[in-house]
């Protein structure tokens, strides 16, 4: 399955090409909650764990890509962990998400959340964000056959919600997932929180926003409104 490699950003911030709108799909982290400055404090502290008192030799031989893949996964398994912890204290709502899921509630459509994330972060965040009874499906992308940036995970949702991609579109906030949301047929809003609006656009994202409460999100829904009517 691959992936084009021609995006054509549409100008305009009407979605009126899926009207009409049956379904939204979300990304996890940047979308739902601003988690990567946990990411972030999660990798230093485990770092800092394997280097603290080492010098700059061993330094080379351990930060390199030399590792043992059983050694590897131990790591990232700690990160995740620790991640996690940090997670149930420190998580907070992207800005206007509450106000977006009670309209996307009130007009009865259909919700996935699909992320590359390991299952227990995905469960974890959507839980601490009282999300759970929200959300009807939650796709991982490793669970699938190829996982973001290819398309299968948006896929994977689609189908699971009996949805054609031509009444559904995405939120992401990664190039990956931009081009995996477009590679599955679908119009895509990027969030703008931790990568430039350009390098979006150049994925192929349709139009980006700076949270959820942005203008330009809700003009979007109301031209989707207006169309069904």
């Amino acid at each position: 399955m691959s992936i084009s490699s021609d995006p054509n950003p549409v100008e305009s911030h009407s979605f009126a090409v899926v009207a009409p709108l049956k379904a939204i799909l979300f990304d996890i982290d940047g979308i739902l909650c601003g988690s990567d400055p946990l990411h972030y404090y999660a990798f230093r502290e485990m770092l800092s764990e394997n280097i603290s008192g080492r010098h700059n030799e061993e330094l080379c031989g351990t930060l390199l890509p030399d590792w043992d893949i059983q050694r590897a996964r131990k790591f990232f398994e700690d990160k995740e962990d620790m991640f996690r912890r940090l997670a149930s204290k420190q998580l907070e709502p992207v800005k206007g998400l509450q106000k977006l899921c009670k309209w996307i509630d009130e007009h009865g459509l259909r919700r996935a959340a699909v992320t590359n994330a390991p299952r227990p972060n995905g469960e974890l965040i959507i839980s601490i964000l009282d999300l759970s009874n929200f959300f009807e499906i939650l796709v991982i992308g490793n669970e699938c056959e190829w996982a973001k940036p290819f398309p299968d995970p948006y896929l994977t949702a689609l189908k699971a919600l009996e949805i054609s991609h031509k009444h559904a579109f995405v939120f992401e906030d990664s190039v990956s997932g931009v081009k995996a949301g477009v590679a599955a047929g679908m119009p895509v809003v990027g969030l703008g929180t931790r990568n430039p609006e350009k390098l979006l656009l150049d994925a192929g994202a349709s139009f980006v926003i700076k949270d959820f409460d942005d203008p330009k999100v809700w003009t979007s829904l109301e031209d989707l409104l207006e169309t069904k009517a």
